[in-house]
């Protein structure tokens, strides 16, 4: 491979790998918010050790995050300098405000939250756990807000002299249509990935220790398996929304989706497709009339473009070359996102079912203890890399290709070397935050020393780490 194929490999395996914490991280710390406010408002003990519980894990998983993205975007110089000469003046903007703003926000009342249980009074030690709730939607808003831009360029002109872009509109690109859309799908498939993980932890103790505080984990397996359940909703509802407007802006990335050719009206959806290995032809498909223009369109007659009259159509706009993503690749993600998401909301309703009215799980539910928070886990991966391939052959859609962004004066030699130097070390921190998360799950829940409600804190008492 080549040194673009290389560095776009790397990209991809960090940005994978920094995304198994992201939703973690946005759906955990609000669902621990919220059992703290119900400890607050109602008392009850379950909640406040249900909050400190979560509340440990959700500090194990955000630790990895920040690092795993701080190295992502180190790739900007160092493999895509070329792209971040061009894109650096609109880019860096959404970006600047996520680390000043947002990230800053986290990470202050983090440590407040963190050190200040027997210090702070208790609303204003909840205001601060909320304010990390604020921080992380702050920081995945802007974060969607540059990407968006990079599938919907807006709010900038071309500098000829100076061969870039730059800034005209900031408010343009922070309302951008794409980030309007994404910002609540990329939210609620969160939420999904968080829930499955409070119910995943709760049911995996409910069988293996169901005389260890069964009442508080029960209570955990419902909230966590409701959060699914309403996320998922919310997923289809902004999903819906989503596929009409990336097929207003990219309506490459919707042919790609459906692997059509040839432009169709009305259009049906394949559930299920067997083609030749380049994606080219059809061999055998399962189909559901009218379906793709709904999605596409919102109506169930509407026109969808196809790949063969797009590329045309691309040559004539931005001249000679192909324009077509991996059809393959982008056909499957997208199903598989679906599909995977589906199964997640399935099994989070039949959880609840089986231990409707008191009933225990059955044992060999233990099965799905580990699966469940994965599912939606690979939903989130696999719509990410629908979304970044099926924009391919762009790095900004219709001003710079991808290609064009890779550093001139890297060479494959090097990009192989810190590819294989960051692989190695994120499998060695995969590890570590396995372990850490599996002995923290395995310690179940600790007692609580928490004051009374009307007890107020000693002034000399030193911080503690109260887990």
């Amino acid at each position: 491979m080549d040194t673009l194929d290389l560095a776009r490999w790397q990209f991809a395996i960090t940005t994978v790998y920094h995304f198994f914490f992201v939703p973690v991280t946005i759906s955990l710390v609000a669902i621990t918010a919220g059992l703290q406010t119900a400890w607050y408002r109602t008392g009850k003990e379950k909640y406040l050790r249900l909050t400190k519980f979560y509340g440990k894990l959700f500090l194990i998983n955000i630790a990895m995050g920040v690092v795993t993205g701080l190295v992502q975007e180190f790739q900007f110089g160092m493999n895509w300098s070329d792209y971040s000469r061009f894109v650096g003046d609109v880019f860096g903007a959404p970006l600047a405000l996520e680390g000043l703003l947002a990230f800053f926000l986290e990470s202050t009342f983090i440590g407040l939250w963190m050190f200040g249980w027997d210090r702070l009074p208790k609303l204003v030690h909840l205001g601060c756990i909320w304010m990390v709730v604020l921080g992380t939607q702050l920081s995945a808003y802007f974060i969607l807000a540059a990407n968006s831009w990079m599938q919907n360029p807006v709010g900038f002109r071309v500098n000829p002299e100076r061969g870039r872009a730059e800034l005209t509109d900031l408010w343009a690109v922070l309302t951008n249509k794409v980030v309007l859309v994404t910002y609540p799908h990329t939210i609620f498939a969160a939420f999904m990935v968080g829930g499955a993980f409070v119910a995943g932890v709760a049911l995996w103790h409910l069988i293996r220790r169901p005389d260890t505080d069964r009442a508080v984990f029960r209570s955990a397996l419902k909230i966590g398996a409701s959060v699914v359940l309403v996320a998922s909703v919310g997923v289809a509802i902004s999903g819906d929304l989503q596929g009409k407007v990336m097929t207003e802006v990219q309506p490459m990335k919707m042919a790609a989706a459906e692997a059509l050719y040839e432009t169709e009206k009305p259009a049906s959806f394949s559930a299920f497709t067997i083609g030749t290995l380049d994606g080219s032809k059809e061999i055998f498909s399962i189909k559901v009339p009218y379906l793709l223009s709904f999605l596409a369109t919102g109506h169930f007659d509407g026109e969808v473009k196809g790949i063969n009259s797009l590329q045309d159509a691309y040559e004539q706009l931005y001249g000679p070359g192909s324009y077509k993503p991996n059809i393959p690749l982008t056909y499957w993600t997208f199903r598989l996102m679906i599909g995977v998401g589906m199964a997640s909301a399935a099994v989070a309703l039949w959880l609840l079912w089986t231990t409707r009215r008191g009933r225990a799980p059955a044992r060999w539910l233990i099965w799905l203890a580990a699966p469940l928070p994965l599912l939606p886990l690979l939903a989130n991966t696999f719509g990410w890399i629908f979304t970044e391939t099926g924009r391919q052959p762009w790095l900004v859609f219709g001003l710079l290709p991808t290609a064009s962004g890779v550093s001139p004066g890297t060479t494959s030699g090097e990009v192989i070397t810190s590819l294989v130097g960051f692989t190695a070390l994120y499998g060695v921190l995969a590890v570590v935050e396995t372990k850490l998360l599996l002995r923290t799950i395995r310690a179940g829940l600790a007692g609580t020393d928490a004051p009374p409600p009307d007890t107020e804190p000693e002034p000399d008492k030193p911080l503690s780490f109260a887990y």
